[in-house]
């Protein structure tokens, strides 16, 4: 008998060693502030002093500065702040850039706008003064702070009244100044993290061809020696920056900034524009001229008035007692998925953020029309088709005072775009493999609650004549061209074993005269593979004193017969930057080229580690007499030498025409 007590009392203490093993690993794979939540549902409380504002869910304590609105201290996971000890206003802040003055937007007027055990929202107001010279703009700073969330929330509603003077703003964003002793590990995407050299390394380093690339001569770490750092390697397209942040070592923890939302940024959705770089320094970006130029900061004439809400965006933390990064990184994206799935957020209280019953939505299937790809129509495949304010042909690349609102069709075509503000607006979409943009006929109309269904609409695409030859695929991008190797000693070591990100390396732009130093490129149809033989940039040639000079590109192709109609010549530029294309057709001394676009273009996306900007679309008609029977030659001249980084990218470039 004792001996089968003693049996059960070892099969029960074995269950209980499997049951306690079982709570043991899902503890380390659930995150501190997950356990947190589990255990208790502390109450959200604030604490207002004239200098500061504490608001603390149990799990974060967010200090504020009153009534300038700065983030002063996040405490979290035993650590009294998370912040770098700067001056109280350069920890964490919201900035614009206004003509050529930096505004950090202080805040004048501190009130409460939600205080109660779930929930606390505050408000920080800058009010503008005529007699002071700041921006005219009232900017409403909002924090908010959720009872059981590892986080905080900001968004803020800039205002700017009829009559009031014109601005000019450059950028706007919220920053963030993490501390150096705590993070040193970056994610930005499952394939972009690493750890990074400190500020201090920068400091020490040498600058290269502008002030925000460094080579690292003598830095902390050995493993860093002749790297190059620089911010905008880390740059991404809107539609992909959803969340990115910073690692602990230790304590095992992560700081991460969440865009469930980007219907307030401009551009849409493949803008590009900055992330997370060394610093360490989190930046959330509202709108900026980044990879486009100036043109899309918010420029208001006339005394219009102007209202629009930037985010909420999420500040998020979280820890673990493991050491895998890995595990904060699925934890930070599964917060991300779960802030998008709640967006609009019913929890903001300013009138201007409207909630889901307050929206609408737009419905319908695009089909695209190009007899020469296919006699009927066909779907448009997992395409962007958005809304954007009223205007013509691509003007939601360039618009910055709206929103707009995005989505991808099916593989049959059909789009719903949901949550939509009321307004009117235009219908735009591209479709890669497809030339040329899409708008549709009629503005759209959005009221709260409808539910616009437009049925079947037809994209017809760019076709005059039969394709007798193209260059690239008509995507937008310049990616599919050839990306050289960056020089040995000027690599960032993220890059070095990818091919999808080899175009964010230091220098390559330089390349060019490295790789075609006794003449210009030459491409043969038929002989030459673009993906090996069409250099990315189209930029100007390095001399040996240093100068540059103008680079004219050759491409070669052979007709059987030619007839007296019309060829169209369609050129697709993914990106320029104060750049000056010039065609000639099989006479390039004749003094006039049969196409000259004049200077065009501010992206100055190939110094920023771009493969595209803004998208222009240049289609030349000629006729057959300037061809003739056999080898014909277009000559491609990029006519713009201030530098090394004036120059386009291409996207795509065909010739049509009726005969072979």
């Amino acid at each position: 008998m004792e001996k089968i007590v003693l049996w059960w009392f070892a099969i029960i203490f074995q269950f209980l060693l499997l049951v306690n093993g079982s709570r043991v690993h899902h503890a380390r794979n659930t995150s501190a502030n997950e356990s947190r939540k589990l255990q208790v549902s502390h109450p959200v409380t604030m604490t207002i002093t004239s200098s500061q504002v504490v608001i603390d869910n149990g799990i974060v304590q967010l200090s504020l500065t009153n009534p300038i609105g700065s983030i002063l201290v996040v405490k979290y996971n035993g650590v009294d702040n998370l912040l770098e000890p700067l001056q109280e206003t350069q920890r964490g802040y919201w900035d614009t850039m206004w003509s050529v003055n930096f505004d950090t937007l202080f805040g004048s007027k501190f009130s409460v706008i939600i205080q109660n055990e779930n929930m606390v929202e505050v408000s920080f107001k800058k009010i503008y003064d005529p007699k002071n010279p700041n921006s005219p703009l009232n900017v409403d700073k909002r924090y908010m702070v959720l009872r059981r969330s590892s986080g905080f929330y900001s968004y803020g509603i800039f205002e700017h009244l009829k009559g009031w003077p014109d601005p000019s703003l450059g950028d706007a964003r919220i920053a963030i100044k993490l501390s150096k002793s705590l993070f040193n590990f970056m994610a930005i995407a499952d394939d972009r993290q690493r750890q990074v050299p400190t500020e201090e390394d920068r400091i020490n380093g040498q600058v290269l061809d502008y002030v925000e690339a460094v080579k690292l001569t003598n830095p902390s770490n050995p493993r860093f020696k002749d790297e190059v750092d620089d911010k905008y390697q880390y740059s991404d397209e809107m539609r992909n920056i959803k969340v990115h942040g910073w690692i602990s070592d230790k304590p095992h923890m992560g700081f991460w900034v969440i865009s469930p939302s980007y219907e307030y940024c401009n551009g849409g959705p493949v803008k590009q524009d900055l992330t997370s770089h060394v610093g360490p320094t989190s930046l959330a970006i509202f709108f900026s001229g980044h990879y486009a130029g100036p043109d899309l900061g918010v420029s208001l004439t006339n005394g219009e008035a102007w209202t629009k809400v930037f985010g909420p965006v999420v500040f998020y933390v979280n820890s673990d007692s493991s050491n895998d990064h890995i595990i904060l990184w699925e934890d930070a994206k599964r917060q991300m998925n779960e802030e998008t799935n709640k967006w609009p957020y019913n929890f903001p209280a300013s009138p201007e953020y409207l909630h889901a019953d307050q929206r609408g939505s737009v419905s319908g299937q695009l089909l695209v029309n190009d007899w020469y790809i296919n006699k009927d129509a066909f779907p448009a495949k997992s395409t962007y088709i958005g809304l954007a304010n009223p205007g013509d042909v691509g003007s939601w690349q360039s618009d910055t005072k709206g929103y707009q609102f995005w989505t991808q069709t099916d593989e049959l075509g059909n789009f719903m775009i949901n949550n939509v503000r009321p307004g009117i607006y235009g219908l735009y979409s591209w479709v890669p493999g497809v030339l040329g943009e899409y708008k549709f006929s009629s503005y759209v109309e959005v009221t709260p609650g409808s539910e616009t269904a437009l049925g079947q609409i037809i994209f017809e695409a760019i076709r005059n004549s039969p394709t007798l030859w193209e260059i690239g695929f008509p995507d937008r991008s310049a990616a599919e061209f050839f990306i050289p190797d960056p020089l040995p000693g000027f690599e960032n070591h993220l890059y070095t074993n990818t091919t999808v990100h080899k175009f964010r390396q230091y220098g390559l732009w330089d390349r060019y005269s490295d790789l075609y130093p006794n003449g210009d490129l030459i491409y043969k149809v038929g002989v030459s593979d673009f993906r090996k033989d069409w250099f990315f940039a189209h930029v100007n040639r390095r001399n040996t004193d240093k100068s540059y000079s103008p680079t004219t590109w050759q491409i070669s192709f052979d007709l059987k017969s030619v007839d007296s109609a019309s060829y169209y010549l369609h050129i697709a530029l993914a990106s320029a930057s104060y750049a000056h294309l010039q065609v000639w057709i099989n006479n390039p001394s004749r003094p006039r080229p049969w196409f000259d676009s004049s200077q065009i273009g501010k992206s100055n996306a190939i110094a920023r580690h771009g493969i595209h900007g803004l998208y222009t679309l240049f289609n030349i008609e000629f006729p057959g007499t300037q061809l003739h029977v056999g080898e014909n030659i277009i000559y491609l001249k990029q006519a713009s030498v201030n530098g090394p980084f004036n120059g386009f990218m291409y996207d795509y470039i065909r010739l049509e025409g009726s005969s072979p």
